[in-house]
């Protein structure tokens, strides 16, 4: 079995990166894939915990839950990164791999062996300096970021490595929180940086309660039937981002899921 990998990086903090990997390496357990998620983050270990949460609830209350196979990778272990992404991804239809806010070598490597590349960003200026500097005046870009840079070398690595390819695709969380003008700012030097530098533009989640308040229970939005709970406005709306942020990921239906749907009942 060979793992689609999807691995969800960005340098800076709170830009919503654990929240988005999560939901979906959830949507995709949802839809009948085999899913394993791996957190690199060893301190905070979002990923990790809010599927222990989800773990626990089931558990504790009897549901079905569809849970992908977690772990948190520990490198005093001594247990190569390379190995243990390819020890769950031995088992699995997509990997989901959610990485922690700064530069080191599991990051990069992790990165390497990508064949889906997720940066979470904030809709802001802030966060679009994470991958290119722009101009003061003309708020046009000037040039690619280090992080631009760093993503661009892993991409080179991983073509000597197997002859493979990275679609890395920017993910544009909380948009509706901002002013018009600034979006459209902020959306012109994103795609005028695309061409440049070799990325996709998709919308992410928005800044809503409701993620918050699933975190302790480990849900998600796709779980309110299996709870009994009615959908409001807002969980519909949320639910629909959801959906739409998997679509866009344009993700390939792997070997081992398509020959399983073939296989009689």
């Amino acid at each position: 079995m060979v793992a689609h990998r999807i691995i969800f990086a960005n340098e800076k903090g709170g830009s919503g990166k654990s929240t988005s990997a999560v939901h979906t390496a959830v949507a995709l357990a949802v839809k009948g894939h085999k899913v394993a998620a791996l957190d690199l983050d060893t301190r905070q270990r979002t990923l990790g915990r809010y599927l222990d949460n989800r773990a626990a609830l089931a558990n504790r209350d009897g549901l079905d839950l569809p849970i992908p196979t977690f772990d948190t990778f520990d490198p005093d272990k001594g247990i190569p990164i390379g190995e243990r992404m390819d020890a769950l991804a031995a088992e699995a239809d997509y990997l989901i791999v959610d990485t922690p806010g700064r530069d080191d070598d599991h990051v990069r490597a992790a990165i390497a062996s990508a064949d889906t590349l997720v940066t979470p960003i904030n809709d802001s200026f802030v966060d679009l300096d994470l991958i290119g500097q722009v101009d003061p005046d003309s708020y046009k870009i000037k040039r690619p970021s280090y992080y631009a840079e760093l993503v661009w070398d892993a991409r080179k690595l991983r073509a000597r490595q197997d002859g493979g390819t990275v679609d890395w695709v920017v993910l544009r969380n909380r948009l509706q929180h901002l002013e018009a003008r600034n979006m459209r700012r902020v959306a012109a030097a994103l795609g005028e940086l695309s061409k440049r530098v070799g990325f996709r533009v998709i919308p992410g989640l928005s800044e809503r309660v409701i993620y918050r308040e699933l975190f302790p229970k480990g849900l998600t939005l796709l779980d309110l039937a299996a709870i009994g709970k009615e959908a409001g406005l807002g969980h519909v709306a949320a639910r629909g981002e959801l959906r739409e942020l998997i679509a866009g990921l344009q993700l390939p239906e792997t070997a081992a899921a398509s020959a399983r749907e073939a296989e009689p009942a």
